[in-house]
């Protein structure tokens, strides 16, 4: 069998096993069953966090933690340098809209380098504009029909195969720039590609070298959306107060996790992004976190595996990783028909999250009731909304995105 046979002959097995788990999953809230969340409000000692310094200074260090050690793990600690080239401008992309810009980032450390190409597209004539940073799937000439737009590096995808995920004309036309880069670039999405991905510029260079609570993938897709941040912040016209990270399933993900450390984004958006997301861990609904670990043991640090068999176990849950956002704008979007992601499971732990942000005098969605599809929820700075379809990004969700970060981001 040739190559490229073979492969696509495992990636459909792989898809057929990933199936069979969502078919078998439970998706009746009867069955749900009974759970008790982690109070974010409550030390391990007892101490209730009352006041919002005391978040600062003694919770949310806990939490943070908590989310470094048993699930996502901590990136090594390296010097790593960053060269900055840009292959490629224009001042009259996206119909004489936008300026373009590709940029080639390149990292260096412990004598290897990884290079990264980063799409960026900014409205013309605006001094500040408020970023989108968002990390696509296929690659970043996927992501638009724009014949100038380069292909990177490691994609096997079309061109504008995803542009229906990118409303870059709408985004530029309501006063936002937009920056993104292939996934792939910091780590390839699939087992075994550890030498392959940015570890080794941090000296390691093999799983054997991983501690139990060494970041893995997800891990590394968050440090490249900071890295991206990095060279943002040099650009004249970005506005530096309005700093949006967003991502779409494992990418949101990787956004909120992105978000929960790197406090530099001033708004965090998760898209459809389920377990190990925005969704409740210790929800029997949908994608599980023993299924998730089964599917993906690349995604998360290696103790995270530990608590597949007791879930319950965890020290932490995904209501407290939203509430490491606050005071900051956060934004769950959900879809109707992505009964795998668990809707209400996000939605629940945005409403949990609320505790912390109510520490900052803010209205929250506490005492909301499960919105009806394609129904704005917005109190305070938390945004939900669950879209009628699929596992997808939509103009409608880009649309809801843009208005919030309106009203929020001033």
């Amino acid at each position: 069998m040739k190559k490229n046979g073979a492969i696509l002959l495992i990636a459909g097995l792989f898809l057929t096993s990933l199936s069979v788990q969502a078919q078998n999953a439970n998706y009746k809230e009867s069955r749900v069953g009974s759970y008790t969340l982690p109070d974010a409000l409550t030390t391990p000692d007892g101490l209730q966090i009352t006041k919002k310094k005391a978040w600062e200074k003694i919770r949310r260090p806990q939490i943070l933690q908590l989310f470094q050690d048993n699930e996502y793990g901590v990136m090594p600690d390296a010097e790593i340098v960053a060269e900055y080239r840009v292959v490629e401008e224009s001042d009259n992309a996206l119909a004489g809209k936008a300026i373009r810009r590709q940029v080639e980032m390149t990292f260096s450390g412990n004598g290897q380098s990884r290079t990264m190409l980063v799409l960026i597209y900014m409205p013309k004539g605006v001094k500040k504009c408020p970023v989108f940073v968002s990390p696509n799937f296929q690659g970043n000439a996927t992501t638009t029909d724009d014949p100038a737009v380069i292909e990177s590096q490691y994609t096997t995808f079309v061109r504008a195969n995803q542009a229906s995920r990118w409303s870059y004309d709408r985004i530029v036309s309501s006063g936002y720039a937009v920056a993104t880069f292939h996934y792939y670039d910091i780590y390839y999405d699939a087992d075994g590609k550890l030498e392959e991905s940015v570890y080794p510029l941090f000296g390691i260079n093999s799983e054997a070298a991983l501690r139990d609570n060494t970041g893995k993938a997800i891990a590394a897709w968050a440090w490249g959306c900071s890295r991206v941040l990095d060279y943002l912040l040099t650009l004249k016209n970005i506005d530096k107060k309005r700093t949006i990270v967003m991502g779409h399933s494992r990418l949101g993900k990787t956004a909120l996790w992105c978000g929960a450390q790197d406090q530099r984004f001033a708004m965090v958006i998760s898209n459809n992004s389920g377990c190990s997301g925005a969704a409740l861990s210790r929800r029997n609904y949908g994608e599980t976190v023993p299924s998730i670990n089964r599917a993906f043991p690349w995604w998360f640090c290696n103790k995270y595996r530990s608590y597949s068999q007791n879930v319950s176990s965890l020290p932490m849950d995904q209501h407290e990783l939203l509430a490491l956002i606050a005071p900051r704008p956060v934004y769950v979007a959900s879809a109707q028909e992505d009964r795998w992601a668990d809707p209400r499971g996000e939605f629940l732990a945005l409403q949990e999250a609320g505790k912390v942000y109510a520490l900052y005098k803010y209205d929250t969605l506490r005492d909301c009731s499960f919105p009806a599809p394609d129904e704005h929820l917005w109190k305070g700075q938390c945004g939900y909304h669950m879209r009628t379809g699929i596992h997808d990004v939509t103009d409608f969700d880009w649309q809801s995105y843009i208005e919030f970060a309106n009203e929020r981001l001033k």
